[in-house]
């Protein structure tokens, strides 16, 4: 019996526990998920500087120029911005605000009569951040501020989340890798796009194989070599017809079937399984748009429960129009937004890419269907965020 699409979706999330975290140099931690939060090795700025460039003065004016890293009152030193601040200095004196004559120094007529106040122009010790102190909380995903908060502290290094190995089997003896496929062929639509998406969902793809429509080099593919994985992705033969070998290769090899099947169109033999003491496997139909929603269904939880990081959330959306169901199942339904609210592409076959291309999410449409108005769940796609960067970007350009 087919699982329902939300159970088979939190299936996929709790089968897995995190992998064990990971130590990377600073300039490999962007993006990653932080599992250790970040603390000061030391003050920052770990001395008092100036924030100007002019003299450190101590006392009253006027003072004396000396060189000194200690000052004693009606003394005074040169200092530029970032300098050491000496001891026994109060404060800075702007260098457009001195009068130099000779030895001395006094106030111009430009400056206040009260110039420096105590503490003026000088950032005192730990004023960003004190030793000790947390600067990177545990569980922030990492820009490039937070890697350099963490190097102006002192690291040089982040406990991360490990990756998840993510291995791609590409089946389909159909299937060509460049060119226009003549009748009874098909182009590879996934090989190309995989790695990527894989990465927008926080693996990396060590592997790729494409393996011929036959039990024993199937089974050979999901074998031993496959232990160096924490994810094996297959394409196509999740069927039943003679040329679908998955299941057959899975029960002798002696899998553990966790999802046979999900109820949603399109995708609907997609799988789920593991391997004796070995990786995940998820088994993904040959359409492309029903492979897209099994990756939607069950890649994106697993990968992110293998990375320690949340369920990922379910947005929502109003519907400008009425959108059918289907027989058995949840529709996912690709779409577009007019005016905020949500129209399902024209392009919905299992084999059609091009709805998906520019859609703004995936409705997920009960299998008894929904009305112009109603508010259904959506699934954001992973490449959401980098697309409206990129829009964002487009715009500031001249």
């Amino acid at each position: 019996m087919l699982t329902h699409w939300s159970e088979a979706r939190r299936t996929a999330f709790t089968a897995a526990s995190a992998l064990p975290p990971e130590i990377v140099p600073l300039d490999r931690a962007v993006g990653r998920l932080l599992t250790a939060s970040v603390t000061a090795l030391s003050d920052v700025s770990h001395y008092a500087s100036s924030a100007m460039d002019g003299w450190a003065v101590a006392g009253d004016a006027p003072w004396q120029l000396v060189d000194s890293a200690n000052l004693e009152p009606g003394q005074a030193t040169l200092v530029v911005t970032g300098g050491v601040i000496p001891g026994g200095a109060g404060g800075v004196l702007r260098s457009e605000n001195g009068l130099v004559e000779g030895w001395m120094l006094a106030p111009n007529d430009r400056a206040r009569a009260d110039e420096p106040r105590a503490g003026e122009h000088i950032r005192p010790a730990g004023e960003e951040a004190v030793a000790g102190e947390v600067v990177v909380t545990a569980g922030t995903v990492l820009n490039p501020a937070h890697v350099a908060v963490a190097a102006g502290c002192g690291n040089d290094e982040m406990t991360v989340a490990r990756l998840p190995r993510v291995g791609l089997v590409l089946t389909g003896n159909e299937v060509i890798e460049a060119g226009i496929p003549a009748p009874g062929q098909v182009r590879d639509s996934f090989g190309v796009q995989f790695p990527a998406l894989m990465a927008m969902l926080g693996g990396c793809v060590i592997r790729s194989s494409r393996v011929p429509d036959d039990l024993e080099s199937l089974v050979a593919a999901l074998g031993p070599k496959a232990s160096a994985v924490d994810v094996i992705i297959t394409t196509g033969g999740t069927g039943h017809s003679s040329v679908d070998h998955l299941h057959a290769a899975l029960e002798q090899l002696g899998a553990r079937l966790l999802v046979d099947g999900v109820a949603m169109r399109p995708g609907g033999p997609t799988l789920l399984a593991q391997l004796p003491d070995g990786p995940f496997l998820i088994g993904l139909p040959g359409n492309p748009l029903a492979a897209m929603m099994g990756v939607l269904t069950l890649v994106q939880p697993l990968l992110a429960a293998l990375q320690g990081a949340p369920e990922p959330n379910l947005g929502s959306v109003v519907l400008a129009h009425d959108v059918p169901g289907a027989r058995g199942g949840t529709r996912l339904v690709p779409f577009t937004l007019d005016r905020g609210l949500a129209v399902a592409t024209r392009w919905q076959g299992a084999g059609m890419m091009r709805g998906l291309a520019d859609a703004a999410g995936v409705l997920i449409c009960p299998a008894e269907g929904a009305s112009a108005r109603d508010t259904l769940e959506t699934i954001e796609l992973p490449w959401m965020p980098v697309a409206r960067s990129q829009s964002a970007g487009a715009a500031l350009r001249p």
